[in-house]
């Protein structure tokens, strides 16, 4: 359910409609290299923009091009906007990545794993970053990690899944350790 419609019975316009009110911030971060940083924000918005404006970040409209910037700047990135993505650190690259899911104006963000790839400081700062995007600006985030001392310092609420069954789900300060390490053995017999 998202907004209290049934994805999996969405299909065509409606399924498209829904998508644009679910932005994913992907384990692998899936910039456009060669482009800038710019115009990877700016390609969240592509679900809005129709026809030939869509074919190019060159076409895209004014409003388009504006909410990428306010993006990058919620990011802190808007010093490296004309910087092509292939030259960005791997905690740039993933704050360029919520950069375009804010320019995407959804609903909800969706992290997959968003900072299994970076380094500790770097991953302290996204995960920063998406609980202050998630308390200013009232967006809801949720993100699968399975670092759970990431997930006790940055998290509101802990769900714990096991074989796609929900074992718990609670504030970070009430999860046990024994519950958490539970769920690893479970995936570990499984």
């Amino acid at each position: 359910m998202l907004g209290g419609r049934e994805i999996t019975a969405a299909s065509g316009a409606e399924l498209r409609e829904l998508r644009r009110d679910a932005a994913m911030i992907f384990q692998q971060i899936h910039l456009v290299r060669r482009r800038t940083a710019l115009d990877n924000v700016a390609f969240g918005a592509l679900g809005r923009i129709s026809g030939w404006r869509s074919l190019s970040a060159r076409g895209f409209p004014d409003d388009v091009i504006e909410t990428a910037w306010t993006s990058l700047e919620r990011v802190g990135l808007a010093d490296k906007a004309w910087q092509r993505a292939d030259r960005l650190s791997g905690g740039q690259a993933q704050r360029v990545a919520i950069a375009r899911a804010l320019c995407q104006q959804a609903q909800v963000v969706l992290a997959d794993e968003p900072v299994s790839s970076l380094d500790p400081r770097a991953a302290d700062d996204v995960l920063a970053l998406l609980a202050d995007i998630a308390h200013t600006d009232g967006l809801a985030v949720a993100a699968v990690l399975h670092q759970p001392d990431l997930a006790t310092r940055y998290a509101d609420r802990i769900v714990g899944i096991s074989s796609g069954e929900v074992v718990f789900e609670r504030t970070p300060a009430t999860v046990q350790e024994s519950e958490v390490a539970h769920l690893y053995l479970g995936e570990l017999d499984g």
